[in-house]
């Protein structure tokens, strides 16, 4: 028999006493928001519908739309595993963010819908993705630049499709991720066995004729690091008025034909020490360029940078007209920031996390990932400004994992969160903006 209460070390002659009597609290009131921004998008909804349910209707008991949202929700609120779920399955405010007032689907129930889960499903969750992202604008953009990029999730167990990558130095997958902005537009998984370009070019002309079915004067430009600058990608990109911006790994003969620059550059940079100047010395030059497996030259900006420690030469293949030195910051080095929107997905919505032995269940828990990360864009773009720019994390700590006494009854369903809540003022603007008829 477990003891009703315990009695801890006094505090100024009163008594110190604790028990597990205190009714029904979640750690995770802030769901209530994601419930809204799920409502407006129609995220979880769409994809229900577009979902099949081999299920036999009779035997129904959790909707596919209730397993969507218990998995983004779980996943929102920093639950990595299905594991989680046997816990969090009778947890109010969870119940309340999916729309329920009985106990969610088991670990075990959500095990077998995502092992269900084919290459179907993947390209619905795509068609769900790319169409809330045309809806996300009020008006076409005059200009947007779709961002590629690969990175690796390690394997440990006895996952398909599991190969050994030299460069990351272990077992992994190699997903192949699109951003536009802030906004998700492709997940990809993929076996680690293959050149980090590929599938690239498919990708590209799939989402380049999606985006001119809506927009068709809207200006793209695909945007990638060296590893992406292929005669493939060039060329079609040439063909489809898709302009590029792409790193191109510097080799010879790059630097012969800006070797000239380098003279200019060693005596500025002399000339600036010599006055007591600190830092790098910079220089941008544009010419033609055609590699040997290209059929035509190309514009190729260089960057010949000189620091203390030496020559610091970059170099990138593009379309755009422009000044060179904008082009290569504000354009080209902007595409950095993608790197962050998938460090948000891989370890603060679990995106490296496939440990299933079926290929697409793996695949399957990348797009969720993908699309609570797309739930949170759209409450960032609720917030005020000093939270706008804060980590997936952050936003989870502040604003979603709050704490709060739950009580229902046959009129209502009440949270009472602590009236010391420091983000409590942000809190009630996000639901004010999030509930307003506009």
């Amino acid at each position: 028999m477990l003891p009703q209460s315990f009695q801890f070390s006094p505090l100024s002659r009163r008594s110190v006493e604790a028990q597990f009597s205190g009714g029904h609290i979640t750690g995770h009131s802030g769901l209530l928001l994601l419930r809204e921004v799920d409502r407006q998008l129609g995220l979880s909804k769409r994809l229900a519908r577009l979902l099949n349910d081999h299920r036999q209707p009779g035997k129904v008991q959790h909707e596919v739309q209730t397993m969507l949202q218990q998995r983004l929700f779980g996943l929102a609120a920093g639950f990595e595993d299905l594991n989680d779920h046997s816990h969090l399955r009778g947890d109010f405010g969870m119940q309340t963010a999916v729309n329920r007032m009985t106990r969610l689907a088991s670990t075990s129930t959500l095990y077998r819908f995502e092992a269900e889960a084919d290459r179907q499903a993947i390209i619905d969750a795509h068609k769900v993705l790319w169409d809330t992202f045309i809806r996300s604008h009020a008006k076409p953009p005059a200009k947007i630049i779709l961002d590629f990029d690969a990175t690796d999730i390690p394997l440990h167990g006895d996952q398909p499709e599991k190969f050994f990558h030299g460069y990351y130095d272990h077992y992994c997958y190699l997903p192949l991720y699109c951003f536009c902005g802030r906004f998700p537009l492709v997940a990809y998984l993929r076996q680690s066995k293959i050149d980090g370009a590929k599938h690239t070019a498919a990708i590209l002309k799939l989402l380049v004729n999606f985006i001119r079915s809506h927009w068709p004067s809207v200006q793209i430009i695909f945007r990638g690091d060296s590893g992406f600058c292929r005669q493939l990608l060039l060329n079609w990109c040439d063909r489809n008025s898709v302009d590029y911006i792409v790193g191109i790994a510097r080799n010879p003969r790059l630097e012969a034909l800006v070797e000239p620059l380098w003279a200019m550059v060693k005596q500025h940079h002399a000339q600036r020490k010599a006055h007591g100047g600190s830092g790098s010395t910079k220089a941008f030059w544009r010419y033609r360029y055609q590699a040997k497996s290209w059929r035509y030259a190309r514009d190729v900006i260089a960057k010949a940078e000189l620091t203390d420690k030496g020559t610091n030469p970059r170099f990138i293949v593009t379309s755009l007209r422009g000044n060179d030195r904008s082009l290569y910051y504000d354009v080209y080095c902007a595409r950095g920031d993608m790197e962050n929107r998938i460090k948000d997905q891989q370890l603060d919505l679990f995106a490296k996390r496939t440990p299933s032995k079926h290929w697409w269940s793996n695949q399957w828990r990348l797009m969720l990932s993908m699309l609570a990360f797309v739930l949170f864009e759209n409450l960032r773009n609720f917030c005020s400004k000093r939270y706008k720019n804060l980590s997936v994390h952050s936003l989870r700590l502040r604003l979603i994992n709050i704490a709060a006494v739950v009580t229902r009854n046959t009129r209502r369903i009440r949270f009472f969160m602590t009236e010391n809540c420091p983000d409590q003022r942000e809190f009630i603007q996000l639901a004010q903006k999030l509930l307003s008829p506009g």
